[in-house]
């Protein structure tokens, strides 16, 4: 009996500790200093925790949305936000409250999601692609309060985020208002208040994106990170690029300037004491040098990296910046990286190259492909769950930089759409960045799923490969990149993995319908026909000229 009241003394003591052990970890991750002009909040963080208004549950990471009200509620003059969607009715009724005490409020939206869903018909709904008809019923849930299927008004006034705004006088435009069917996609996520404070973001002002989804009590949301700035003249850039967009706002002159229709500014620096930041806006013109572009500027702060890269994208597909990350990993530097699962195994994923695989489609892989000779084994996905999707577009270089905003690492993002690239070089910030990698990465699944092995194995024994010159890719260099794309042509191109060359080439298509097909697929991958309708310019006549030449 002795014995058992000593062994019963020792587990206890070892619960006691390894408690303390647990509540010192958590307090020394909390501890984590902010920089005060620069602070970096992510809303899958294991180092706060919060309530959720919505499904009035407690979880742990940062309040996003909380950030973005706070910010607003404190504005005395101006609030310009450009945000891809809008669905929060908190931050709605704050830009309201803010418009009813006389402070301009201006939004810029996507012109996809530029129409409030309670006006939706139950004919409209089912037209949507399966993707978007699930996000409105989760909308519906989240109105519907008293559980009747039915949106009454009352439901419909106090929770579309853009009825709220509507009601409120709150002016707003999305990206037709330059007399087109739609830029390829204004893709910002960013907040000016009073021409000094900045919010910059990942996230979308949705439930999915911040919170979770509304039927699933267990989701924590899309993986993002957001910003806040005190800057005034980093606010002043920001600024201009809004100021491009609106134009003269609402009114009838289509003097909007969207996607390539604005003229191109290379990258601007800011210096905030020790902190040095750069940003620039997409998107640029193919036909300036690559270096110049957005991309480029990912490219050039990679080049930098002596020690480490760190990646945690959403998603990868541009060659150039792979081809960059290929020279680091053979001068020493350490280079991992997480893909969001859905776009990680795509063959044109950079992912796959760093890892040394070809994934082809129908026996044809993407012209200027390059697997790493020397590949890579911290390549992989994160553990998120289920319906929660890696949504960062973050990179850190040598522990000290950051490169961050909305800005996929893609063509499309590079060339087409309306998107906030910063870098911020202070090791304060990245390494909270830094932390939150290292979450993502403790149980992230690394290397090639078995079926996708075997899938890549029967592909080069059923497809020759022929080695040809590409033309010139980025790279550090300057030398052309030989690559090895497979000879046989397809009957159909495939809209997930077809290059803008061959979508420019389907019959009534042309670069800028191209840009905005690459753009929706890397929101989600087409699974029918009927999903290029969601892509803005695309109807009935459009889609049956495609039917015969494209697959998915």
């Amino acid at each position: 009996m002795q014995n058992l009241k000593l062994c019963l003394c020792y587990v206890l003591l070892l619960i006691l500790i390894s408690a303390c052990q647990k509540n010192q970890s958590q307090t020394q991750r909390s501890l984590l200093p902010q920089d005060p002009l620069v602070q970096v909040y992510f809303n899958h963080t294991e180092s706060s925790e919060y309530k959720e208004s919505y499904r009035q549950q407690k979880r742990l990471g940062d309040d996003l949305e909380q950030k973005i009200v706070e910010a607003i509620a404190k504005a005395n003059s101006t609030i310009d936000v450009a945000v891809q969607e809008l669905r929060l009715p908190k931050i709605a009724q704050a830009l309201t409250e803010r418009q009813k005490a006389g402070v301009k409020v201006r939004v810029i939206l996507e012109n996809t999601y530029s129409r409030p869903w309670s006006t939706f018909t139950t004919a409209k709904v089912e037209q949507l692609p399966q993707r978007e008809r699930d996000r409105y019923n989760e909308f519906h849930q989240l109105l519907d309060r008293n559980k009747n299927r039915q949106l009454e008004p009352k439901e419909i006034n106090e929770g579309d985020a853009l009825v709220i705004l509507r009601q409120g006088k709150v002016p707003w435009i999305d990206d037709t208002a330059d007399g087109s069917a739609g830029s390829s996609l204004m893709h910002h996520k960013f907040v000016v208040v009073d021409g000094r404070t900045l919010i910059v973001t990942s996230a979308n002002f949705t439930n999915s994106d911040i919170h979770g989804d509304f039927s699933n009590s267990d989701s924590l949301g899309n993986a993002n990170n957001l910003l806040k700035i005190d800057s005034p003249e980093l606010a002043v850039l920001f600024t201009q690029e809004f100021n491009l967009m609106w134009g003269d706002g609402p009114d009838s002159l289509p003097n909007s300037k969207f996607g390539l229709k604005k003229l191109f500014r290379p990258a601007q620096q800011v210096q905030l004491g020790s902190t040095t930041i750069k940003v620039q806006f997409s998107p640029t013109s193919p036909t300036l040098p690559w270096r110049q572009s957005s991309n480029g500027l990912i490219g050039e702060t990679l080049d930098s990296a002596t020690k480490s890269v760190d990646l945690a994208l959403f998603v990868f597909s541009d060659q150039g910046l792979a081809n960059i990350l290929e020279t680091d990993h053979q001068q020493g530097v350490k280079v991992r990286a997480l893909i969001d699962p859905d776009f990680a195994y795509r063959s044109y994923s950079e992912g796959l190259d760093m890892m040394g695989v070809s994934l082809g489609d129908d026996c044809k892989y993407e012209f200027d492909n390059q697997p790493w000779t020397q590949a890579i084994t911290t390549v992989g996905v994160p553990q998120l769950l289920k319906g929660d999707l890696l949504h960062h577009k973050f990179g850190i270089v040598d522990k000290h930089s950051v490169i961050t905003g909305s800005h996929n690492w893609s063509e499309a993002a590079n060339s087409g759409n309306d998107e906030t690239l910063i870098v911020i070089h202070n090791p304060t910030v990245t390494a909270h960045y830094g932390r939150e990698f290292e979450r993502l990465y403790a149980n992230a699944k690394l290397g090639l799923p078995d079926s996708l092995q075997q899938k890549i194995q029967l592909g080069q024994k059923q497809c020759p490969q022929v080695e040809i010159a590409s033309p010139s890719l980025p790279s550090r260099t300057g030398n052309p990149v030989i690559v090895s794309p497979q000879v046989s042509e397809p009957s159909q191109i495939n809209l997930n993995s077809a290059s803008l060359q061959e979508l420019e080439a389907l019959p009534g298509v042309g670069a800028k319908l191209a840009q905005r097909i690459i753009a929706a697929r890397q929101q989600k991958m087409f699974t029918s026909l009927a999903d290029l309708d969601r892509v803005p310019g695309i109807g009935p006549s459009m889609l049956d000229k495609l039917r015969d030449r494209v697959t998915w």
